[in-house]
């Protein structure tokens, strides 16, 4: 997301209910909601999170959108799309930032929301060890930011990667296959990588060997990719959305878990759950299993 030529200039800040969208030449008026209950608590909406989303125009980024406006303790101030100024951020007053934009844009963003002090909830693949180091040590220079990244905010996608890591120990073979829609443009799948390292961990600490495999001849790719060892194999089919499966294997048995995502709709709930303990977690979070009482 670059700087646009001419950002927008302010000379007082916004006034209350009034949203920033794309490059801010209008302002829509916010409706106002009664107090709302989030996590059984009556929350009042007279300090409500100030939330900008980016990457606005995209499908996830338009379910954001709707869901933060939705939200009873939120407001979403600033709406942006590619070539929008991130300077509307701040001329804005937002605290948050919801990143669901493309790799190539993601970490600017993050760093201009550390570098000002806001936290930041982001479902943008690329972040890869080099890249996470590097916010690490941002982070270090900023203690008072928390920083989100999550691979997945299904939060039924996020409870079967962790139930696939606890129960990878206890069986011989373990390989991935992830579905998505043919437009995605990585693979294999942010969520499929951290399920992988996550089994890869677990089966580390049991002192479980790697899955059997005596193929000795394969066409390019027919085995998948590797990924901290584990088998990883990606689908790409019009119709789908975001599907995922881990298959365990043991002598006479098979353990399947799967979690399939119908609607980008069922995200919503994990972004807004990031959004609303993101400020508790200074320093980088990576997974929303992070944020999670899972109990093991």
């Amino acid at each position: 997301m670059r700087a646009a030529d001419a950002a927008l200039r302010f000379h007082c800040q916004p006034q209350p209910g009034l949203l920033l969208r794309g490059n801010a030449q209008s302002t829509v008026p916010l409706p106002p909601g009664p107090a709302g209950r989030v996590n059984g608590m009556t929350q009042q909406l007279s300090d409500p999170k100030l939330v900008a989303v980016l990457g606005a125009n995209g499908r996830m980024g338009a379910e954001a959108v709707k869901a933060v406006e939705a939200a009873p303790d939120m407001k979403l101030v600033a709406a942006l799309g590619r070539g929008d100024s991130l300077d509307q951020i701040t001329a804005a007053g937002a605290q948050y930032v919801v990143d669901l934009t493309v790799p190539e844009s993601t970490e600017a963003n993050v760093r201009f929301a550390v570098e000002h002090g806001i936290h930041a909830v982001v479902g943008t693949t690329g972040w890869d060890a080099d890249r996470l180091a590097g916010l690490e040590s941002l982070l270090a220079g900023h203690p008072e930011a928390g920083v989100l990244i999550a691979p997945n905010f299904a939060l039924g996608s996020v409870l079967a990667s962790a139930f696939a890591a606890k129960a990878s120990k206890y069986f011989e073979s373990v390989e991935i296959i992830e579905l998505h829609h043919p437009d995605k443009v990585d693979a294999p799948s942010g969520t499929a990588v951290r399920t992988a390292q996550l089994i890869a961990a677990e089966r580390k600490a049991a002192g479980v060997p790697p899955s059997p495999d005596a193929t000795t001849s394969e066409l390019a790719g027919a085995r998948g990719c590797e990924v901290d060892g584990i088998r990883v194999h990606s689908v790409r089919l019009r119709g789908l959305v975001a599907h995922q499966e881990v298959l365990l294997g043991g002598s006479g048995e098979q353990l399947t878990l799967r979690h399939d995502s119908f609607d980008r709709a069922s995200f919503m709930p994990g972004v807004l759950l990031g959004v609303r303990n993101v400020a508790a977690h200074p320093g980088l979070t990576v997974g929303l299993d992070g944020y999670l009482d899972l109990g093991f």
